[in-house]
Protein backbone atom coordinates (compact mmCIF):
# COMPACT_ATOMS: atom_id res chain seq x y z
CA UNK A 1 0.00 0.00 0.00
CA UNK A 2 1.46 3.62 -0.86
CA UNK A 3 0.77 6.54 1.29
CA UNK A 4 1.49 10.64 1.46
CA UNK A 5 3.36 11.30 4.57
CA UNK A 6 1.74 14.62 5.88
CA UNK A 7 3.55 15.68 8.68
CA UNK A 8 6.85 14.11 10.41
CA UNK A 9 7.72 14.59 13.92
CA UNK A 10 10.86 13.24 15.75
CA UNK A 11 10.57 10.62 18.37
CA UNK A 12 12.41 11.85 21.11
CA UNK A 13 9.80 14.16 22.39
CA UNK A 14 9.12 15.04 26.32
CA UNK A 15 7.42 12.41 27.85
CA UNK A 16 3.58 12.45 27.80
CA UNK A 17 3.83 14.60 24.86
CA UNK A 18 2.00 13.19 21.56
CA UNK A 19 2.54 15.51 18.73
CA UNK A 20 2.20 12.93 16.18
CA UNK A 21 -0.85 11.44 17.99
CA UNK A 22 -2.43 14.85 18.43
CA UNK A 23 -1.56 15.98 14.82
CA UNK A 24 -3.42 12.79 13.12
CA UNK A 25 -6.62 13.33 15.39
CA UNK A 26 -6.78 16.52 14.39
CA UNK A 27 -6.98 15.43 10.68
CA UNK A 28 -9.30 12.62 10.74
CA UNK A 29 -11.71 14.96 12.98
CA UNK A 30 -11.34 16.48 9.57
CA UNK A 31 -12.22 13.76 7.81
CA UNK A 32 -8.70 12.83 6.37
CA UNK A 33 -7.99 8.70 7.07
CA UNK A 34 -4.28 9.87 9.15
CA UNK A 35 -2.58 7.18 11.32
CA UNK A 36 0.71 7.37 12.66
CA UNK A 37 3.79 4.88 11.88
CA UNK A 38 6.99 4.96 12.91
CA UNK A 39 10.10 5.39 10.52
CA UNK A 40 12.87 3.37 12.59
CA UNK A 41 15.67 4.64 9.97
CA UNK A 42 15.06 8.01 10.40
CA UNK A 43 13.60 8.18 14.28
CA UNK A 44 10.65 9.93 13.62
CA UNK A 45 6.76 9.39 13.90
CA UNK A 46 5.20 9.79 10.42
CA UNK A 47 1.14 10.99 10.08
CA UNK A 48 0.52 9.10 6.76
CA UNK A 49 -2.79 8.66 4.71
CA UNK A 50 -3.43 5.97 2.11
CA UNK A 51 -2.45 7.28 -1.43
CA UNK A 52 -5.72 7.61 -3.63
CA UNK A 53 -5.63 4.85 -6.52
CA UNK A 54 -5.59 6.65 -9.75
CA UNK A 55 -7.36 5.87 -12.87
CA UNK A 56 -4.24 4.34 -15.04
CA UNK A 57 -6.16 5.87 -18.07
CA UNK A 58 -9.75 4.08 -18.29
Amino acid sequence: MRRTVLEQFPAGGPRGSWPAEEFAAARRCEGTAAEVVMDLEQDAFLVVVPQQATDGGR
